[in-house]
C-alpha cells in the first residue's frame, strides 16, 4: 500500500514551488488531494480551489467545497505564504500586516475552517510550513522570521488543543530551498550566481533544499506512521540549524 492512501489532503500554496512538490508527492502516495490557491489554475489530478487566505469568508467557502468534493478531510497541509526582505528598521507597518496576515493569521483561517472535518476523521493531522528563519536569525527577513516563528508557536499551540480532538499538528522547517520564489530573489541580486553560492555554503550539505526533500518529510508527518509524533518541528535544512561545521578547505 501507497503511504497515504486513501487520505483526504488539502495543500494550501499548492499550485507551484514547495506546495506543488506537496500535492505531486501526495497523490503519488496514494491520497486524493485539493490544493488552495490564489492562482488562476492548479495542478492536473487534482481538487482545485481558489482563494485568498486574507479573505475568511472566502476560505471558509473553499474548505467546505473541498471537503463535500473529498466527502471529508483527514490531512491539512498549511504551506501557503508570502515573503519579504528587510531589516527591522526597514520594514514598514505595510508590510508586517500583510506578512502576517497570509502567513500567521492565513494558517489559523484554513485551520479553524478544517477543523471540525479533521475532527471526525481516524487519521487526522495537520503540517504547517514554518522555516529555518524561526529557529535562526537571517538577515535581512524580519517580518518573515518573525511571522514563521509565531507558525511555530502556533504548531505547538494547535497541537495541545488537537489532542483531546485526535489532530496531531506538526511543523516543516525547510532550510533554502530551491523554488520560484528563491529564483526571483536571486534575480533581483546584483550579482545572482554569488548570491546563489553564498546561500548555498550557509548550508552545512553545500547546496539548497529540494522541494521534494520537503515534501517527503510532508508526507511522512501527514501519514499514520508518525501516529506518535506531535507538537514537533521537523529540520529539512541540510543541517543549517544544530551543525556548526569548521570551515572547509
Amino acid at each position: 500500500m501507497a503511504e497515504l492512501d486513501g487520505v483526504r489532503a488539502l495543500v494550501t500554496g499548492g499550485a507551484s514551488g514547495i506546495g506543488l512538490a506537496i500535492a505531486t508527492a501526495f497523490r503519488d502516495e496514494g491520497a486524493r488531494v485539493a490544493v488552495l490557491d490564489v492562482a488562476d489554475a492548479g495542478p492536473a489530478d487534482v481538487v482545485y480551489v481558489r482563494a485568498d487566505l486574507t479573505d475568511d469568508d472566502a476560505v471558509r467557502a473553499a474548505v467546505a467545497s473541498v471537503a463535500s468534493r473529498l466527502g471529508g478531510l483527514d490531512v491539512l497541509v498549511n504551506n501557503a505564504g508570502t515573503g519579504a526582505q528587510g531589516s527591522v528598521e526597514q520594514s514598514t507597518d505595510a508590510e508586517w500586516h500583510r506578512v502576517l496576515d497570509v502567513n500567521v493569521v492565513g494558517t489559523a483561517r484554513v485551520s479553524r475552517a478544517a477543523w471540525p472535518h479533521l475532527r471526525e476523521s481516524a487519521r487526522a493531522a495537520i503540517v504547517n510550513t514554518a522555516s529555518i528563519a524561526s529557529t535562526a536569525g537571517l538577515p535581512q527577513r524580519a517580518v518573515y522570521s518573525a511571522s514563521k516563528g509565531a507558525v511555530s508557536a502556533l504548531t505547538r499551540a494547535m497541537a495541545a488543543d488537537g489532542m483531546p480532538d485526535g489532530i496531531r499538528v506538526n511543523a516543516v522547517n525547510p532550510g533554502t530551498a530551491d523554488t520560484p520564489w528563491v529564483g526571483r530573489l536571486l534575480e533581483g541580486a546584483p550579482d545572482p550566481a554569488a548570491e546563489r553560492a553564498a546561500l548555498e555554503a550557509r548550508q552545512p550539505h553545500g547546496r539548497l533544499v529540494s522541494a521534494e526533500e520537503i515534501a517527503r518529510a510532508v508526507v511522512y508527518l501527514a501519514s499514520p506512521r508518525s501516529g506518535s509524533t506531535t507538537g514537533v518541528e521537523l529540520a529539512v535544512d541540510g543541517g543549517m540549524q544544530g551543525l556548526r561545521l569548521r570551515p572547509r578547505t
